[in-house]
């Protein structure tokens, strides 16, 4: 056991009185009192030093420890220091062995208690210091949603995003002060939305699709239209065939090479809140796009502008590569074989006979899987109905 424990005490918005002994203990025996301005003023001075945290907290953290290395230190955090707090991010530069957290309920437990919700069956979504596109792909029907909020602002942008969704009438209730005495919980429809709040609050949504509200599920395969694009885009069966051979798993990151409208780093990312891609495209318009589509669609893609393979130089491994454009370009293969991790998924897609021929010889070296898609949509033909084939397109998958 380390010398030197840093203890994290969770505190309530009802300040020291709802703290337990132990957690009193804690603060009272500290030299250093570090947190917020707002929660450092809801302990009484205790005769430690006191240590507002910084404007850019995650850069200033390791020195500020430093600092006060070899003084026995408590930082306070709202709630429980463990979710999306505090505690989290110095169990991470220190080691578990030496943190000590004494948590308190956190906003989500308080909120779910003063809805009446199961806990088990709601999704959180934190838009501290994240945009509020990221509650895109949990907006569906019927669907639970509570929001941490980045201040007194969210709850009106939550409401406009619901409703420029078509999901206006799902009941939207924002809990401020949770667990304080200035306590205040009010609910509406997300479009009659029109409230003042306090900075510190937590959006309950109870998802409600009109009728004409697009379905945008995370499974692979949304609809064309959900993109903007210049025609530069898997088109939706492809996309969902691809996809499977992808693979997505949570906390994996993928490389889409040859980006285009996006949609394959955007459902990647979708599929789970953790899973990361790089989408790499040279040209600078379908750079653009790309990051607006992935915006719009509630995912942060990290777009490398450049021409692979020269563009991939010093990009972080993935677990994951998708070769939708210039698999022909010289050394693509090598670069993007080298590059992807063991047990690493490839998928090339190709049109041309040209990328038709090199999967051919990839995939005589390295064996995998090779298919040949071909999708007919029907279309009128005069009074009548007939199928219009698309190009056909040939998929390579392969396990490093």
């Amino acid at each position: 056991m380390p010398a030197e424990i840093v203890t994290v005490v969770g505190v309530g918005a009802d300040g020291w009185d709802g703290l337990s002994p132990s957690a009193q203990a804690a603060v009272q025996a500290a030299e250093v009192l570090m947190g917020s301005a707002r929660q450092l003023e809801l302990v009484p001075d205790v005769g430690a030093d006191r240590v507002a945290w910084p404007s850019k907290l995650s850069a200033a953290l390791p020195g500020l420890l430093s600092e006060y290395s070899g003084r026995r230190v408590c930082v306070l955090a709202s709630g429980d220091p463990t979710f999306h707090g505090i505690g989290t991010t110095l169990t991470r530069l220190l080691g578990a062995d030496a943190v000590r957290v004494i948590p308190q309920p956190s906003s989500v437990s308080l909120a779910c208690a003063r809805l009446g919700w199961p806990q088990d069956q709601v999704q959180v979504v934190s838009l501290v210091g994240h945009p509020v596109e990221l509650v895109h792909p949990h907006i569906q029907p019927g669907r639970r949603l509570l929001i941490l909020s980045w201040g007194a602002h969210t709850p009106d942008e939550v409401a406009t995003l619901l409703t420029e969704r078509g999901y206006g009438s799902s009941e939207l209730t924002v809990l401020e002060q949770l667990g304080g005495p200035l306590e205040r919980v009010r609910t509406t429809r997300a479009a009659e939305w029109s409230h003042d709040v306090a900075a510190l609050n937590v959006i309950g949504v109870l998802c409600e699709a009109e009728p004409d509200a697009a379905l945008l599920p995370t499974a692979p395969g949304l609809p064309d239209d959900a993109y903007e694009s210049d025609g530069q885009l898997t088109k939706r069966e492809v996309r969902a065939v691809t996809l499977s051979r992808l693979a997505p798993v949570p906390g994996q990151l993928l490389w889409d090479v040859g980006g285009g409208a996006g949609s394959i780093a955007i459902e990647w990312s979708r599929h789970h809140p953790t899973c990361r891609a790089i989408a790499i495209e040279r040209d600078p318009d379908r750079a653009k796009r790309l990051e607006r589509n992935a915006a719009s669609l509630g995912v942060s893609v990290d777009v490398v502008h450049g021409a692979a393979p020269a563009a991939l130089d010093g990009l972080q491994s993935p677990d994951a590569i998708f070769i939708g454009g210039g698999a022909t370009a010289t050394g693509m293969f090598d670069a993007c074989w080298n590059a992807l991790r063991p047990g690493g998924r490839l998928v090339v897609n190709g049109v041309t006979l040209e990328t038709e021929t090199l999967i051919a010889q990839w995939y005589g070296g390295l064996g995998g899987d090779l298919i040949r898609l071909e999708v007919q949509r029907a279309s009128p033909v005069g009074t009548m109905t007939g199928w219009r084939p698309a190009m056909p397109v040939t998929i390579w998958s392969v396990t490093k």
